[in-house]
């Protein structure tokens, strides 16, 4: 799998939840080739290196949030494949960029550092995207006022227009010349 087709495949995993880009712990896992039972083991031997921040554990709220996002994606995702109501034995942890920037010095291994700048440049990927869509939103919205403007212009322009079609008021009619009175009354 060449980097950039694993770039896209990693940023269809990265999720956002409580406004911040993250990824679940058992995507992750399954990216560095460990079990969700040992990445987590690491992450709680090192809690100093995981502040709030960089990795939290998600809620059943969140979890029933995701189950409705994934079922409707059609994802492969445990989340879609668990039915409403029944129950997740643990709660998954999620890591934002930070925190998964972090597990390469937790998990110290060359598949972890190769699958860490992969989820990077993913990350990375997305800003770009991201700020790109912000400036075409900008420039859209600056050809919009502009247009506007022009709008109005054209919309006087064809008033204007319209005006000269239409034949001028009539004026009282003067009359010209000398005027004859009649003195014989008969």
């Amino acid at each position: 799998m060449s980097n950039a087709i694993a770039v896209e495949v990693i940023a269809t995993r990265i999720l956002e939840l409580r406004g911040k880009k993250v990824m679940l712990d058992r995507d992750l896992a399954k990216l560095y080739g460990v079990k969700v039972k040992r990445l987590n083991e690491q992450v709680k031997r090192n809690t100093k290196r995981f502040p709030d921040d960089f990795m939290f554990q998600i809620t059943k709220e969140e979890i029933n949030s995701l189950r409705s996002h994934f079922v409707t994606l059609n994802s492969r995702s445990q989340f879609a494949t668990l039915k409403q109501g029944q129950n997740i034995k643990y709660l998954p942890y999620v890591f934002t960029e930070h925190g998964v920037a972090m597990l390469s010095s937790v998990l110290n291994s060359e598949r972890a550092i190769q699958v860490n700048i992969l989820i990077m440049r993913a990350f990375t990927k997305l800003r770009e995207i991201l700020l790109t869509h912000k400036d075409l939103a900008a420039k859209i919205e600056a050809l919009e006022k502009k247009y506007a403007e022009h709008d109005q212009t054209i919309k006087e322009i064809f008033e204007a227009i319209k005006q000269l079609f239409q034949p001028p008021p009539a004026k009282e009619k003067r009359i010209i010349g000398f005027r004859v009175y009649d003195t014989k009354k008969d």
